[in-house]
């Protein structure tokens, strides 16, 4: 009797937890220059403009941005939309407005964070959200001092803190680190200073449910990522065996590469999936089955962008 008593009680312990867990998908995607079509004159975004070599028009920008709301739709086809998605190489907030709040994407009722980055270009990191289940406490975007150091500006680092219905409290970190610029010591020296800001702040954040997304510019060997080591837990494939679906998330000149990555803290490793991957959708691949860009050199290509976009699964 004790016995089945026991039992029961497990049945009933193990019922109520699948009843109160929840499945939240967190997305992150470079977007290959989303920029409205409208000169800044404070940004070098000249090669955006309708009269510009690329023609890039009011109809080229809007078929983007149908695009990117029918991708984000599709990586949570069965529980809505993703919790969070990290965009890289946005404009600014008027392109995120556009894409949340009148393209498809609508439906889905997320609020954003843009920062406002000295990156030349005027590129940016921004933040799509789900008000409803991350309460945002707080946000900040963190500066690289490039400068100071003799490198030319680059994007922020975007800092979201926010609370999930379970009632953790989740840091969110949405990063692109600097070019690797035909591989240079400069570049790389560049993208040291700027992974140095991030361990500094992840330092902060130490014992600390977080979660570190963005392009870095660096493969999985590349010993940039070493300096994560001890801080942060990569969802990525580590070798050639790992790989799924996918050969990588971006290809230059035939070769593939993992440049986008999720990363995890201990703290949130046993709630996340083992493995990040990689949304490699039919409909973002070319005929060579390489991400579908946008434009091939000055040439408008048509497709979405020239990163396949990384997702994983974290449950609370």
């Amino acid at each position: 009797m004790n016995r089945s008593l026991f039992l029961s009680f497990l049945f009933l312990l193990y019922g109520v937890r699948e009843a109160h867990s929840q499945r939240f998908t967190v997305m992150s995607w470079n977007v290959e220059n989303l920029f409205d079509c409208r000169d800044d004159s404070l940004k070098d975004d000249g090669e955006f403009l309708p009269e510009s070599e690329r023609r890039w028009t009011l109809g080229r920008y809007w078929r983007k941005q149908d695009q990117l709301a029918r991708t984000i739709a599709a990586v949570e086809p069965q529980n809505g939309w993703p919790l969070l998605v990290g965009l890289m190489e946005v404009e600014n907030d008027s392109v995120v407005f556009d894409l949340a709040r009148r393209s498809p994407l609508r439906r889905a009722g997320y609020d954003f964070l843009v920062t406002q980055s000295p990156d030349v270009r005027g590129i940016d990191v921004a933040l799509l959200y789900q008000p409803s289940c991350f309460r945002l406490i707080s946000h900040s975007s963190v500066r690289v001092p490039s400068v100071q150091n003799g490198f030319r500006p680059t994007r922020d680092i975007l800092h979201a803190t926010g609370t999930l219905p379970s009632g953790d409290t989740l840091h969110v970190l949405a990063v692109h680190l600097p070019s690797r610029a035909g591989n240079s010591r400069q570049s790389s020296k560049h993208r040291e200073l700027a992974m140095s800001a991030i361990c500094t702040l992840l330092d902060s954040l130490q014992g600390k449910k977080t979660v570190l997304m963005g392009d870095f510019n660096a493969e999985p060997s590349d010993p940039l990522l070493k300096m994560l080591a001890d801080r942060m837990v990569s969802l990525m494939p580590q070798r050639k065996s790992d790989l799924r679906k996918a050969k990588g998330t971006y290809v230059y000149q035939g070769h593939w590469g993992y440049l986008d990555h999720i990363f995890v803290s201990p703290a949130l490793l046993p709630q996340a999936q083992p493995q990040a991957e990689v949304a490699a959708f039919p409909f973002l691949t070319d005929k060579d089955g390489h991400p579908f860009r946008t434009y091939r050199g000055p040439y408008y290509a048509g497709g979405i962008s020239d990163h396949f976009p990384v997702f994983v699964e974290l449950e609370f």
